[in-house]
């Protein structure tokens, strides 16, 4: 009996073991695509999965690992990623790597250029970039510019960028965690595409419900080890619980922590707050918004793409976005000032930004000095920073929220996200702040590492301190807060206690102009 080409395996990873000094990554992992499949990859952070698919591609290239890679039955020792893309794998990370100040066209064939005479053709490289972006529903011309379209379109054009390399075994690193639910659907069914068109795809993903929608089969890895299989035609469909189960090593019965507020009096107001646009000053990004947070109360704050949520935590966290037009901060009832990032330290506001890499964190330093940056007077010792003190805060904080680094003098580049993400956390905690601002604190972080996120968060409200949540996970801030304000198009709509709020009130408020 012929085997069919959807149960050829394209590629086998046997026993790979990596070893980075003081911390085995990979411990005898082993993995098994086969072709036209969507294989997801599902762990907690630091779990392995990016350095695995790192060492397929060759970014680790071969020797500096052990184990076995066949690709299409041949055993393959790929010294660099230049030489995994010749054999048809591609990878787009997390982080894409696009320039933005590079047209569409430019980005798509940087590195394998279209060539006549020794010169680029860029007609012909307009013709064959439209032919690509056609392929994944991308409707710009090829020479817009990068930076002027949004992360789904971007997300788009690095796999147009993968088929113009003739891409037979793509691999995808948290492709949806930045984008919004069209943008996510919209990608999911190009995955699908792509699958009958017989292209092989890795997915790595933290969102559980994705990863049951469109995968065909799950390896599971946990510290390093390969713990768990799953193939959807054999068991059935995918079991999110099952996955959990294997991803953290026990069963999660309730996603979210029980949580029992002690909410005091009112501790930080926003009044009648009102932000220009940094570039159109005839927009307003924050219109007349106002809202409190009680002392032990953690509020939550809805809304679509671009309604203005992260608009206005950060013109208010130092009016670091936006010009500022009029309104009033206050904290247990005064008006504080606020109009530099140092005055809202001061004043015990801190922000913890939707993008860690970009703004929470300098990718170049230890993890101790990222925790003292917001606040080095703290360790200041007769005009001199006590560089062992900062290390012993930061050590705390390590232990306190578990982040796994062999020591706080760990390069923050070289963390998982989620790990990363409570360095960040770490960095406002060390600021002793009053109000914590949290803008999508759980974005691209594993199930494991959002609960004790969640368990942090509610400990934060526990000792008296105001905690403000952006989320676009409707069900996450109906899981952890106790009353959700909704905003619309830079106005606040809304205000319901969350034991009274569903998803469909939620995006009812989250669409309309009414205020309730």
């Amino acid at each position: 009996m012929t085997e069919s080409p959807r149960e050829r395996i394209i590629l086998e990873m046997r026993s790979i073991t990596k070893v980075f000094p003081g911390v085995i990554a990979l411990d005898d992992v082993n993995l098994q695509v086969r072709h036209a499949q969507i294989h997801a990859i599902c762990g907690e952070n630091g779990a392995g999965k990016s350095t695995l698919m790192k060492v397929l591609s060759g970014v680790h290239p071969h020797g500096s690992y052990s184990g076995q890679i066949l690709y299409d039955g041949q055993e393959m020792r790929f010294a660099s990623i230049r030489d995994s893309e010749r054999a048809g794998i591609v990878i787009i990370h997390q982080e894409l790597a696009l320039i933005p100040q590079l047209s569409v066209a430019e980005n798509m064939f940087m590195g394998n250029e279209v060539k006549k005479n020794g010169v680029i053709d860029w007609n012909a490289t307009r013709s064959l970039a439209r032919k690509y972006m056609a392929e994944v529903g991308l409707d710009e011309h090829p020479d817009t510019l990068i930076k002027d379209i949004g992360v789904g379109k971007q997300q788009l054009v690095e796999i147009a960028k993968a088929l113009a390399k003739d891409v037979r075994l793509l691999i995808l690193d948290e492709p949806t965690s930045a984008l919004n639910e069209e943008e996510s659907a919209h990608l999911l069914d190009l995955m699908r595409k792509q699958r009958e068109r017989g292209v092989a795809m890795i997915m790595i993903s933290h969102k559980l419900d994705e990863v049951a929608a469109v995968s065909d089969a799950i390896t599971v890895i946990r510290d390093g080890k390969t713990v768990g299989w799953i193939d959807a035609a054999d068991d059935g469909g995918i079991d999110q619980d099952r996955i959990i189960s294997l991803m953290v090593g026990r069963s999660l019965d309730n996603r979210y922590p029980d949580h029992e507020p002690h909410i005091g009096p009112v501790k930080f107001e926003i009044r009648d707050w009102w932000v220009r646009h940094p570039l159109n000053a005839e927009r307003f990004v924050c219109k007349g918004s106002s809202l409190d947070a009680r002392a032990g109360e953690v509020v939550g704050i809805a809304g679509l793409m671009g309604a203005g949520r992260t608009e206005l935590a950060r013109s208010v966290f130092g009016r670091s976005y936006g010009v500022y037009e009029s309104g009033q901060i206050l904290i247990d009832g005064q008006p504080v000032r606020a109009a530099s990032v140092p005055e809202a330290i001061d004043a015990g506001i801190a922000y913890l930004p939707e993008d860690r890499k970009m703004l929470g964190l300098n990718l170049l330093e230890l993890i101790h000095e990222s925790v003292v940056s917001a606040k080095p007077s703290k360790i200041l010792r007769r005009g001199a920073l006590d560089i062992e003190a900062g290390k012993a805060h930061a050590e705390q904080y390590r232990k306190d929220l578990r982040i796994k680094a062999p020591s706080v003098t760990t390069g923050v580049s070289t963390l998982s996200g989620g790990n990363q993400q409570k360095v960040v956390l770490a960095k406002w905690m060390f600021t002793d702040p009053e109000v914590l601002i949290l803008d999508e604190p759980t974005r691209g972080i594993d199930v494991g590492a959002k609960y004790e996120i969640y368990t942090f968060i509610h400990a934060l409200a526990a000792q008296g301190k105001a905690v403000i949540v952006i989320s676009s996970e409707l069900p996450e801030l109906l899981g952890i807060t106790d009353r959700i304000y909704t905003i619309f198009e830079g106005e606040v709509t809304g205000c319901v206690p969350t034991a009274q709020a569903t998803q469909e009130s939620l995006m009812h408020l989250m669409t309309s102009h009414t205020a309730h």
